[in-house]
């Protein structure tokens, strides 16, 4: 079977994450259909993740890569501020930056395995912070539960598969025990299922398999491309979203 470059899976999963959003629209799909969706989207917040630490690995200039991630955070926080702001009357809004939350994990990444040489004191600085941003991430991030941990996994055992895949399988676990909720009906259970889905992260491994690691063609629209299409898309179907509700 042919795989497929970062490039390649990049394009899919922007058009994948496309269907989680679409129903931010009033109407345009039923409750679960929306959370089927939600369901079978779940891999695409955990690809980037892994995506962003492949860019911590391979990038030329890691000040730059985290400026970049960290400048499109705000840009995306200022986007859906104004939004909010001007759609307030019809309750439309959008708080979604997966942008925030990549940031914060190669932040981790950049204080957690340095490059370098430390003190056994800035070590501990170090881990602290660490620590701190993942809590912090964990609590107040889109998807940061999932894809934090995810992150951290995936780049401290890259040479240890065995080890990998034993830590996401306890992530999963913990996930789903923790999304669990038993209600009155078979179908009330299985719709809280499929909106509390983060343990379907799971979905992102066939994808994982599919990659070659290679980047693919590096051109500037390439580059750009998620960075540019993530806050466009979202803010287009807030539009949407406002005037026909």
């Amino acid at each position: 079977m042919k795989k497929w470059n970062a490039t390649q899976l990049k394009y899919l999963m922007a058009a994948v994450m496309v269907l989680d959003h679409i129903p931010h629209i009033t109407g345009i799909v039923s409750p679960l259909w929306e959370g089927i969706l939600h369901a079978l989207t779940r891999c695409v917040g955990v690809w980037f993740a892994y995506m962003a630490m492949e860019g911590f690995i391979h990038t030329r200039n890691l000040k730059n890569y985290l400026i970049r991630l960290w400048s499109w955070a705000l840009i995306m926080f200022a986007g859906n501020s104004l939004l909010n702001a001007l759609f307030a009357s019809k309750g439309v809004m959008v708080n979604n930056n997966i942008f925030l939350t990549l940031a914060i994990g190669v932040t981790m990444l950049w204080l957690g395995f340095p490059r370098k040489e430390l003190d056994k004191k800035e070590k501990l600085w170090r881990r602290i912070g660490v620590a701190g941003l993942l809590i912090f991430g964990c609590l107040f991030t889109e998807g940061g539960i999932t894809m934090l941990p995810f992150l951290l996994i995936s780049y401290s055992c890259r040479n240890r598969k065995g080890l990998r895949n034993l830590l996401y399988t306890l992530l999963w676990a913990f996930l789903l025990v923790t999304s669990i909720q038993i209600y009155d009906t078979w179908y009330q259970t299985l719709e809280m299922m499929l909106y509390n889905s983060d343990w379907l992260f799971i979905t992102v491994f066939p994808f994982m398999a599919l990659y070659n690691g290679e980047r693919g063609e590096q051109t500037i629209w390439n580059k750009y491309f998620f960075y540019i299409f993530y806050p466009a898309h979202l803010w287009i179907i807030t539009l949407i979203a406002y005037f026909v509700k």
